[in-house]
């Protein structure tokens, strides 16, 4: 009889060193906008040490707002927080036509 091996991280979020689900693509991003950034500088004529620098920096800042992000929201609260942000606070209804019409129904 041939046993075949299970797969037990069906339904398990993608992990990278401790980022988990979206946060991944958001360093992913931010690299990418990191490299840009330092290849237009280096075209333009910038100075290869001030364009390195730049990069630097920007990558580390990257790596520690996606890792502070990761760690304070987790998986999926920062897609909450954006979604409830966008709740409106009250809802103004100046006619009673809607009600009546779902009574008619």
């Amino acid at each position: 009889m041939i046993k075949y091996p299970v797969n037990r991280g069906i339904n398990k979020p993608m992990e990278f060193k401790g980022l988990k689900a979206q946060y991944i693509g958001y360093l992913a991003a931010g690299l990418g906008l990191t490299l840009i950034a330092f290849a237009i500088g280096y075209v333009l004529g910038v100075s290869m040490y001030l364009c390195l620098t730049v990069a630097v920096v920007l990558a580390t800042a990257d790596f520690v707002l996606v890792f502070h992000l990761s760690a304070t929201y987790g998986e999926y609260g920062l897609m909450k927080k954006m979604a409830q942000n966008q709740v409106p606070a009250s809802v103004v209804i100046r006619s009673r036509k809607i009600f009546y019409n779902l009574i008619k129904r």
